[in-house]
């Protein structure tokens, strides 16, 4: 979890910030902050066991797990309270501006080599999407609950246990150092 609090510089560290304030603050105004503070911390745990299954071998640095968690989480609160949200669409396209930005950026940083030529993990940041995702479904509140509602509440909760049990027994059983499953077939 310490890793969260170490950033790879003063942009890293600026946009996970603004990414923070800009997506977290509203989800706690409306959510309150122990729903969201746990969909973020979430997001990190699922980006430090994501990471340590599928990209073993790179660094683990700054909070994009648990910002990645949030950005999602933003979308699952659009998605289960559309009808009653003002302006839906035009945060949807916010939320999908800033997580297409934020990914165009590290994709650059990916290729042109890194800001110091270190491999740094992105896949946590797809880990604590899908982590913001899910636990956005089961623990932000719905608006207006539907009968539908409650079959969408049991899939994400099974997907978020199946993924944190998978990767945590993948730890257990393969203790450090060792190869996550994507170097596996590398």
């Amino acid at each position: 979890v310490s890793y969260a609090t170490l950033h790879a510089g003063w942009a890293h560290l600026t946009f996970n910030t603004l990414v923070q304030v800009l997506v977290g603050l509203p989800l706690e105004m409306v959510h309150g902050p122990l729903r969201v503070g746990c969909i973020y911390l979430a997001g990190v745990v699922a980006g430090s066991l994501g990471t340590s299954v599928f990209d073993a071998d790179v660094y683990l640095v700054g909070a994009s797990g648990g910002v990645y968690a949030l950005l999602a989480a933003h979308l699952a609160n659009i998605l289960i309270n559309f009808n009653t949200m003002q302006f839906a669409v035009v945060r949807l396209l916010a939320v999908a501006f800033v997580a297409t930005a934020d990914m165009g950026f590290a994709l650059y940083d990916y290729f042109s080599g890194g800001v110091m030529g270190l491999p740094v993990s992105y896949i946590a940041h797809l880990t604590g999407a899908l982590a913001g995702l899910t636990l956005g479904v089961v623990l932000l509140k719905n608006l207006s609950q539907k009968s539908h509602d409650l079959l969408f509440w049991w899939i994400a909760l099974g997907t978020f246990t199946a993924c944190m049990v998978f990767a945590i027994i993948f730890n257990l059983l393969h203790p450090f150092p060792y190869v996550g499953i994507g170097q596996v077939f590398v």
